[in-house]
């Protein structure tokens, strides 16, 4: 039995409980992920997993036993990092997830400086706006804004941005600013920006001082893309809110007009996520340092 291939297969079952998807990320058989298991089993003299015809469930010797194989796995990486070298030359394939704003406006421009520093980290980005389960599908790390709802992830804080409600020149000229942020609620058009996941618009935010409302406008055009509601907002189809350093070019050109300006959204958290078992990955490492310095950079606090 290679012991620290059935460990990794353990790994993998138990976080994303399926054999299948386990053989997937490690790119084996099934039958192999499972014999690996048997042979684990066999060595242990217990049951780490129980299986069904509908799920596969981590037993109570199991959890214990995925406690101690994830610092395990994790110190041994670290140690073959150090001995080959793997600090200096980080290599392999690195599974990001990022917004599609993201992406196109920070993260991508800025790979002409990350290639040349790492030639040996294989970049698959997946550009897209909804949730994604990381342990399930297998992806390194994540970029992801507002709050956390997965306690079991390791997150480190990247910035936060700025919001600006704004609309286009000619919807400004055609109707006029709104004077308080109930106006949007019964008189101005607004474009949502709406979840991925239920498929209802997010609301509104406003403060001054000490004064805070939410704002649940009924709207005319509701998009789920970061990029889709920039152009709607640029094509004069109502108001609406969007992070700062999306807008601040079209603001400096005139085509958006920033409105209410005497009430602030307040700023947008960005994190970076990542399971445990990839805390000590060589290219994950450098990955999180190389894009906290960009998100600094790129406007955020």
């Amino acid at each position: 039995m290679d012991h620290v291939l059935a460990l990794r297969a353990f790994l993998r079952i138990s976080e994303s409980g399926a054999f299948g998807r386990a053989a997937n990320q490690l790119n084996l058989p099934r039958s192999t992920v499972s014999k690996l298991i048997q042979d684990l089993e066999n060595h242990l003299g217990v049951r780490l997993v129980q299986r069904t015809t509908r799920s596969v469930s981590v037993t109570p010797e199991g959890a214990a036993y995925y406690e101690r194989a994830v610092r395990l796995l994790a110190e041994l990486e670290e140690m073959d990092a150090a001995a080959s070298q793997t600090r200096a030359r980080p290599k392999g394939i690195l599974r990001v997830e990022i917004g599609s704003s993201l992406a196109n406006l920070i993260l991508i421009p800025a790979l002409r400086e990350f290639r040349p520093k790492y030639p040996d980290i294989v970049l698959h980005l997946g550009v897209n706006d909804r949730p994604v389960d990381l342990v399930d599908e297998g992806v390194d790390c994540a970029i992801r804004g507002g709050a956390l709802a997965d306690s079991s992830l390791i997150a480190k804080r990247l910035c936060q941005f700025e919001y600006v409600t704004c609309a286009s020149r000619s919807f400004v000229e055609g109707f006029g600013s709104p004077a308080h942020p109930r106006d949007l609620e019964t008189t101005y058009s607004v474009v949502s920006y709406t979840s991925s996941l239920s498929g209802r618009p997010f609301p509104l935010h406003f403060r001054r001082r000490d004064e805070a409302i939410e704002v649940i406008a009924s709207s005319a055009i509701a998009v789920n893309e970061s990029t889709a509601h920039m152009t709607c907002l640029l094509e004069g189809l109502g108001i609406g809110q969007t992070f700062r350093f999306m807008a601040q070019r079209y603001l400096n050109d005139g085509s958006l007009v920033s409105v209410l300006d005497d009430w602030r959204r307040p700023p947008h958290p960005m994190h970076i996520l990542y399971p445990p078992n990839r805390h000590l990955s060589a290219k994950l490492r450098v990955f999180v340092d190389w894009i906290s310095e960009v998100f600094a950079s790129a406007g955020g606090q």
